[in-house]
């Protein structure tokens, strides 16, 4: 008598694991089918850049546009960028200011 009762709780725990389990196996067959399909939809982006030169100090990108250097005349080193779109040469009496413009498309 004492044997059976053990026997059914080892035979039941037997049971238990020979069922499959489809946990995480599922889940990362699922994750690596869903990976390629969104990568696939997406479009690469490319970097659209283009320059802008003005005379005076200033030279702003056009709409859409970030700033991503400038570059001032008279060998001036001096510049910053305000607003992200605009460049400014802060040295005295410059001739002429260049602003290089990108965006992602």
């Amino acid at each position: 008598m004492k044997s059976t009762i053990w026997f059914l709780p080892i035979f039941m725990s037997l049971l238990h694991l020979m069922t499959p389990v489809h946990t995480q196996a599922s889940r990362d067959s699922s994750v690596n089918k869903k990976i390629p399909e969104a990568l696939n939809s997406r479009k690469p982006k490319k970097l659209s850049c283009t320059s802008v030169k003005a005379s005076g100090s200033w030279a702003s990108c056009p709409a859409g546009k970030a700033v991503t250097g400038c570059s001032c005349g008279y060998g001036c080193g001096s510049w910053d960028v305000q607003n992200g779109i605009t460049c400014h040469c802060q040295c005295a009496g410059m001739d002429w200011t260049a602003a290089r413009c990108c965006q992602l498309v």
